[in-house]
């Protein structure tokens, strides 16, 4: 299509469906991929809230001649969910389940429902959807019809093609159809199809059905008499190429009673797989396989603890053994152990169970480093064999590795012969990329011989398609063709897959940067390159779960483009330099709601930290230009609250008012900060300053607790010295630079922190109170001045160092229930046991919000535009709880922010860990533990 017609496009689009239709730049650059290595910009994105939109969008479309894609989560890492013309997004509106039927055992869904929200509504009938890739929990049903996704179950409960039973469509010309056993509503279509099969009778039963995870190609082997004619599962893993997916209904399957974990640690990789197949044909529910290279990528990451359970060997199964209580799945746990020579392991605890599977589930994320930090990519990520030729075919891949001179980490479902690999080939080069296409296309001829194929549950896209040539005969590749033409002659749907396949190296992702950000983190992790962080995002979703701390504004809104990986996306569109520039006020729209919250930087497989991300983005956004006013009031806050200290009830006063805050250009709705009459360091100085002859320890005053609220300083310095401590504070006005940091005002940052770490120097431990603070010295410092190295080693939390107390107990018990909202950047970094196990110490009963970020964020709360998302972010779980519950209820945070948030959600008075514990001191002898 030439710019006329594009742009005609975009007008018919916004005129007849402009509450669903997406045009900015930085909505098509957030869905410019998926998780996969390819990258295709659209040219409009389409949110349609019911099918008429839906139908409407695909009129215009067909009309314009704009090819057509549907996606679903977008964790494709085979490219099947972008293309150049309309994308058409199915999990923001159409994501319902429609109707769940316990008797006959079916559900029918829309096809944007998430898989972990069917399976979370099939539970409560004893039942669930058997086939569950890792992404459940945000992948959609549509993705997994479009891809005949597996997971590990299906070894037991079947693929996705299995479970189909209708699948509701439109077709290319806007006629609906209904697929399913025995053929549609179409008689023509039907006798057409007929045809097809008849005519290739031959090749659908020789090359096709030869084992489960034969997924490559069209499964046009459903179209066999034998088989039923079953059109329905005949379209499952056709990849959105021949019609566009309504709605389907699928089979359910019972829960078992009882299961438990078996992992089974094998002497290598190759054992493990040549082992597999026994233990799949013994009955184990699961059968997955990972390496010792995996391990090793984990690092330090989230699973590294649960890593270290795993039992003895260097490469693991996980084996999935079900009974019908708990003491028969031991049982059959041991019977499966006793087939093979392993170490082994039996969980039956939930928790570590799940912290297990944490780390096979991660496993698409985790690859994408070695670990020596060396990128890896997916590629080769999804080939099949029968099971029992997986040993054998694992051997050789590895000496294809090898030959190439390539590392790959492989891991997958080797119950059922499906591998995944990550490898550390070079897209950044033309040569890398010309050695890449050489390896996939013998990597293609190997597994063909080994009687596989490319494909084994991801779907062929535009990774694989072009492999098919190698795989099927030609008369097979026309029968394809054949059946796409049926029902898509003028291959409006997803084109360049499978049929007329685009050439596996055609529009990579990686390797165009024409732009390298200078940054001023040193990103250590990725040798200073802000490039290499954004590659960071491969695209996997973990950021568009339901559930967790990641990524708030993404939960509240719905919105790809505030997700992670939307924005992560948006950044690397900025690096190419073709559609956005760092210049571009739609890079900052597309970062404005990101919360800084740094939960990507735990909860995110890779580790990618939009947080840091952001702040250097702003640093140089606003180089050369006026930034907003709330920068300056709020990021230069810990000056502007020392100017303050002459007359803080004037000070308050005067931003009390409306037009203050307006000119200040703060959130009319939100209270703003009040300054306490004396600070902190006010009281430190009346009462003497240090005291006492004990270890000493030296308490961080930061702007929060100097100038705000210095009854918690003094709280801690009370309780410090109860357990014997000699407190002192850092000489001079001291300050991490936090509000300059997240606002990207980084080297006035860099310098205040230089500055405090020099008064740091020579001290011992030092404690923080306000978590942001603490975090920034404890894990942050490093990264921005080459000063803090080692100061985070010397940096805690107040709770901590009670925690660690090896004295006398002095607090009394407290006998209370406590709503508790974590700090999201202590939970982000290094968490907050301690302070959990001080709680339970005193007493405290805690219901502790799991929901990330209350939602103020720091700046981001009293910033105008952001009202609506803080106080969603809010209304997830911290509001809810605190009115839900019993006015005797304490509601505990130690972040300003969550207090502030709390207070002036709900009116209650939020406490800080150390007004707790000094309080705990005032009790009674008689109600005080031993330490």
């Amino acid at each position: 299509m030439g710019i006329r017609e594009v742009d005609e496009f975009g007008r018919r689009l916004r005129a007849e469906l402009p509450a669903a239709t997406r045009l900015d730049p930085q909505t098509r650059a957030a869905y410019g991929s998926d998780a996969s290595i390819y990258r295709v910009l659209p040219t409009a994105v389409l949110e349609p809230r019911d099918l008429d939109e839906l139908g409407a969008g695909l009129a215009i479309a067909r009309e314009h001649g704009v090819p057509v894609t549907s996606r679903g989560g977008g964790t494709s890492v085979a490219g099947n969910a972008i293309g150049t013309g309309l994308v058409i997004d199915f999990s923001r509106h159409l994501n319902r389940v429609l109707a769940i039927d316990p008797e006959a055992r079916t559900a029918t869904v829309q096809p944007g429902v998430v898989l972990d929200e069917l399976r979370r509504q099939a539970a409560g009938h004893g039942l669930t959807f058997g086939p569950d890739p890792s992404t459940q929990s945000r992948c959609t049903l549509g993705g997994m019809i479009g891809n005949n996704a597996c997971g590990p179950h299906s070894v037991a409960w079947g693929t996705t093609a299995e479970v189909v039973h209708r699948l509701d469509l439109l077709r290319a010309d806007g006629r609906a159809l209904t697929a399913g056993p025995g053929g549609s509503d179409d008689a023509e279509l039907d006798r057409r199809l007929i045809s097809l099969r008849d005519k290739h009778l031959r090749e659908l039963r020789l090359e096709l059905g030869r084992f489960r995870r034969q997924v490559s190609g069209y499964n046009l082997a459903e179209l066999l008499p034998e088989k039923g004619f079953h059109l329905a599962r005949a379209l499952v893993g056709s990849e959105g190429t021949c019609a566009v997916l309504t709605g389907a209904t699928v089979a359910l399957t019972p829960l078992p009673a009882a299961k438990v974990l078996l992992v089974l640690g094998f002497a290598d990789v190759y054992t493990a797989a040549d082992q597999a197949p026994l233990l799949a044909a013994a009955g184990a529910l699961t059968v997955e396989g990972m390496d010792e290279l995996l391990i090793a990528a984990l690092g330090d990451g989230p699973g590294s603890v649960a890593a270290k359970e795993l039992p003895p060997g260097r490469a693991w199964l996980y084996c999935e053994v079900a009974g019908a209580d708990q003491a028969q799945a031991r049982a059959r746990a041991a019977e499966l152990a006793g087939l093979v020579e392993a170490s082994a392991l039996v969980v039956t605890d939930p928790a570590r169970t799940a912290a297990l599977w944490r780390i096979r589930k991660d496993g698409a994320g985790i690859a994408t480093r070695m670990a020596d930090g060396g990128e890896a990519w997916p590629g080769w990520e999804d080939s099949a064999v029968p099971p029992e030729r997986l040993g054998g075919y694992l051997r050789e891949l590895h000496a294809l590795l090898g030959a190439h001179g390539y590392r790959g980490i492989a891991y997958g479902h080797f119950g059922e012969g499906c591998l995944h690999l990550r490898c550390d080939w070079d897209l950044l080069t033309p040569h890398g990329v010309s050695r890449y296409r050489e390896f996939i296309e013998a990597a293609a001829d190997l597994v063909v011989a080994h009687g596989g194929t490319s494909s084994g549950e991801h779907g062929d896209g535009r990774a694989r398609s072009a492999l098919l040539a190698r795989t099927y005969s030609p008369a097979l590749l026309a029968a394809f063709a054949g059946f796409k033409r049926i029902f898509d002659p003028d291959s409006l749907l997803n084109p360049g897959v499978l049929v007329d396949p685009r050439p596996l190296d055609a529009d990579l992702r990686p390797g165009h940067d024409r732009i390298e950000l200078p940054v001023v983190h040193a990103l250590h992790a990725d040798n200073g390159s802000f490039a290499a962080a954004v590659r960071r995002c491969v695209g996997v979703g973990s950021c568009r779960q339901a559930s967790g701390a990641m990524c708030p504004s993404y939960q509240v809104t719905g919105d790809e483009l505030h997700s992670t990986r939307g924005r992560a996306r948006v950044l690397g569109e900025m690096l190419r330099g073709e559609l956005l520039d760092p210049d571009a006020t739609e890079v900052h729209a597309a970062l404005d709601l990101c919360l800084s919250c740094k939960a990507c930087r735990n909860e995110c497989p890779v580790q990618v930290d939009m947080a840091t991300y952001k702040a250097e983005f702003l640093h140089h956004h606003y180089r050369r230009r006026l930034r907003p006013r709330a920068h300056y009031t709020l990021g230069w806050l810990p000056l502007l609250a020392r100017l303050a200290r002459p007359a803080p009830g004037l000070a308050n006063a005067v931003i009390a008012r409306p037009a203050a805050r307006r000119l200040a250009g703060l959130e009319p709705r939100r209270d703003p900060v009040s300054f306490a009459r004396n600070s902190f360091r006010t009281w430190w100085r009346r009462r003497g300053g240090p005291l006492g002859t004990g270890t000493p320890v030296l308490l961080w005053p930061d702007t929060f607790t100097n100038f705000v609220q210095p009854e918690i300083g003094i709280a801690a310095v009370e309780v410090l010295e109860a357990l014997g401590y000699r407190v002192d504070l850092p000489r001079g006005p001291v300050c991490c630079g936090l509000t300059w940091h997240s606002t990207g005002q980084l080297d006035i940052a860099r310098r205040v922190l230089r500055r405090s770490v020099r008064a740091l120097a020579g001290q011992g431990l030092v404690i923080g109170l306000e978590p942001s603070c603490t975090v920034l010295l404890r894990e942050d410092a490093a990264e921005l001045v080459p000063e803090a190295a080692g100061l985070g080693a010397r940096v805690r939390t107040l709770a901590e160092v009670v925690a660690a107390h090896q004295g006398d107990w002095p607090f009394g018990h407290l006998d209370a229930k406590a709503i508790r909202q974590p700090h999201c950047h202590q939970q982000a970094t290094f968490g907050d046991e301690a302070e959990r196990e001080v709680l339970s110490r005193l007493g405290i009963e805690v219901d502790q919000v799991d929901a990330g970020c209350c939602g103020l964020a720091g700046n981001f709360g009293f910033e105008p535009g952001h009202w609506d998302v803080a106080q969603a972010c809010a209304e997830r779980q911290l509001y809810p709880r605190i009115r839900a519950a019993p006015a005797s209820t304490m509601v505990l945070a130690d972040g300003f922010s969550c207090r502030t948030q709390a207070g002036q959600g709900t009116e209650v008075t939020a406490e800080h860990t150390a007004s707790v514990l000094r309080r705990a001191l005032s009790l009674p002898a008689s109600s005080r533990s031993g330490g």
